[in-house]
């Protein structure tokens, strides 16, 4: 399976509208690919809180008409990151949005864990309630957002519901660059399944991100990791070493809490 990460670099002086054009040109160019990921809210940036009443959009909006016509031209599984949604009651959710290679929304997942010890994201948006995963012909997608990757509890349920690839979306502080590489190995260890993180480069309102978007196996070896900078990181692995560890050392199975 070929997996393409694409590191958007957020930079605050391209529109949003640019921006969505310029990525969805991106999503396309990775034709070859099964499934391509992009960055948690990369149209405005994660930390620039101070857009996301003017940039939120509905489910169906402006973001997720130009990811469908790009998964669609592709012929790829698309993560396309995640939004400002807006809801009918006006609630602002951090929304990933997940598409078919024929286009179709296949799933979306609202973050459950939201950032900013009672400021920011965690007062200005709304809280997700359900778990999501994604059926891919080889692999189940288990979906996860950025401050989630810090809650090991998320990823055992994900795992509970047949997950065996976790994909991270995040827009990741370059401050914490460490714990970023080290959470991501760890939920690939502890859940003996294939994790790829896909982060933003650039500067969102005033916070530099880490980049280093990494693809980690089910031994918590990283097979990639990007730069700083944007990128696009390709990896090819096989989801039937999941099953294989899983066999060959059957730890999952010795679980007495939860």
């Amino acid at each position: 399976m070929r997996a393409s990460l694409i590191q958007i670099d957020v930079d605050p002086d391209e529109s949003v509208n640019s921006r969505r054009s310029r990525v969805a040109s991106l999503v396309r160019e990775q034709s070859g690919s099964d499934l391509v990921v992009l960055p948690e809210l990369w149209p405005v940036g994660a930390f620039a809180y101070e857009s996301f009443e003017t940039e939120a959009e509905p489910l169906r909006g402006a973001t997720h008409d130009a990811m469908v016509g790009a998964a669609a031209d592709a012929g790829v599984w698309l993560h396309a990151g995640s939004i400002v949604e807006r809801d009918k009651s006006g609630t602002l959710y951090n929304t990933a949005l997940v598409f078919a290679p024929d286009g179709t929304l296949a799933r979306t997942y609202r973050k459950i864990h939201r950032f900013g010890f009672d400021k920011g994201e965690a007062t200005m948006m709304g809280a997700g309630e359900e778990l999501a995963t994604v059926t891919l012909p080889t692999t189940v997608l288990g979906l996860a957002t950025c401050y989630d990757l810090r809650f090991p509890e998320l990823f055992r349920g994900l795992v509970d519901a047949g997950a065996e690839t976790l994909v991270i979306s995040a827009g990741w502080p370059e401050r914490r660059r460490a714990h970023w590489t080290l959470l991501a190995q760890a939920r690939a260890v502890e859940n003996q399944a294939y994790v790829l993180a896909c982060a933003t480069a650039g500067t969102h309102a005033g916070v530099p991100q880490s980049g280093h978007s990494i693809v980690v196996d089910p031994w918590g070896e990283v097979l990639a990791e990007a730069g700083s900078g944007e990128e696009v990181l390709v990896v090819e692995y096989d989801p039937g070493t999941v099953a294989t560890t899983r066999e060959r050392f059957p730890a999952l199975k010795d679980r007495v809490l939860g």
